[in-house]
């Protein structure tokens, strides 16, 4: 198995009220009265009570080119991966003493919002003593169901090598992606939703002499599955113009999971061998109030078992590929017993959907 040793974050530091945010789309877009008063409710609806951003509000009334907001992307990634990995390995909520750098024997580095060539992973190892020798996957373009299907390499990998250690590093800036002149309401949708974030997941084999570093209880890797909708291209992601990324967000998301989603989870549940009231929690990306209230009509679970999902959801929004392990983490504070099991799951671009099972060892 694969073991979530510890996971850190790096927030960035400027925090905005969404009804503050509310008022600031009221200037910054040219809708009519009219179309504000349809649009602006998703504000309201979306369950999300504050986000973090690496740029203050100010920016977001003005324009900026691609390479300035890529730059910018570049600089605030660094800090803030270097900050969520620091947090990572020195943790003391769920390690016993600080990892070194030196041993970590693979860096996975998982992102959509900005690019970089050498890839990010370099710039951090450039910045901290990692090993020189170490493996480097960058993942980009994976969008909200990045965390799962890093997380997922990362068990593919330590499966093979079972004495390794892997860093998991999901690096989200949404906010740079921002368009001002962007009047299409998937626009709006995005603007109400989106934070910046950064966390990185220590994942250790079963047979590393660092997995005595662990302090408690942890989630364990036991099998990940990968199911993608075929022609769906259009569902969510990127359109890229002269100015950057523009947000395609369909309001057939929630419709999908009912569907799609549900295939997947009914297919994943039998090859398991499990019923959901097996199901300590479930460990869900929040892509959005109406996501999540799909997700628990299809499982039939109380609310509680996504409780996290929902916290995250409101303190910090969705933060893209990131969001998930800011979940995970909150279910890593709660001291689970042994032998529960947990469901991990995210929906990104493509349109796809991630699943790993998870059980909790000591």
């Amino acid at each position: 198995m694969t073991n979530i040793c510890s996971i850190g974050r790096g927030i960035p530091e400027y925090t905005i009220e969404q009804a503050e945010i509310k008022e600031i789309v009221q200037d910054i877009f040219s809708y009519s009265d009219k179309q504000i008063k349809r649009l602006l409710p998703v504000f309201d609806n979306a369950a999300v009570e504050r986000r973090q951003f690496v740029v203050d509000k100010s920016w977001f009334v003005e324009e900026h080119s691609f390479k300035e907001r890529n730059d910018i992307y570049q600089k605030a990634a660094e800090k803030y991966a270097l900050a969520a990995i620091d947090d990572c390995l020195q943790n003391p909520d769920f390690l016993n003493s600080a990892l070194p750098y030196e041993a970590i024997d693979m860096i996975i580095f998982v992102s959509s919002t900005g690019i970089s060539t050498p890839s990010m992973d370099v710039h951090l190892m450039n910045a901290r003593p990692f090993r020189q020798d170490v493996n480097r996957m960058p993942l980009w373009g994976l969008g909200c169901a990045g965390g799962a299907i890093g997380l997922a390499r990362a068990h593919d990998w330590i499966t093979a090598h079972p004495t390794k250690t892997a860093l998991i590093i999901c690096c989200e800036l949404c906010s740079l992606t921002f368009q001002k002149g962007d009047s299409k309401k998937s626009n709006m949708v995005g603007t109400a939703l989106f934070g910046d974030g950064v966390s990185a997941a220590l994942a250790v084999g079963d047979d590393s002499p660092y997995l005595s570093y662990r302090k408690k209880s942890v989630p364990s890797i036991t099998s990940a599955s990968s199911y993608l909708k075929r022609d769906s291209v259009d569902v969510m992601g990127w359109d890229i113009n002269n100015s950057g990324f523009e947000v395609v967000f369909k309001k057939s998301i929630p419709a999908l999971v009912d569907s799609f989603w549900r295939k997947h989870v009914d297919t994943f549940f039998h090859d398991s061998g499990l019923s959901v009231d097996q199901i300590h929690s479930f460990i869900s990306h929040p892509g959005g109030r109406k996501v999540m209230e799909a997700m628990e009509e299809v499982v039939h679970c109380p609310k509680d078992k996504l409780k996290y999902s929902y916290n995250v959801l409101a303190d910090h929004g969705n933060m893209s590929s990131a969001t998930v392990l800011y979940v995970m983490r909150e279910w890593m504070l709660q001291n689970i017993k042994a032998g529960e099991k947990s469901i991990l799951s995210a929906l990104g671009p493509g349109f796809s959907s991630e699943l790993l099972l998870l059980e909790w060892n000591e």
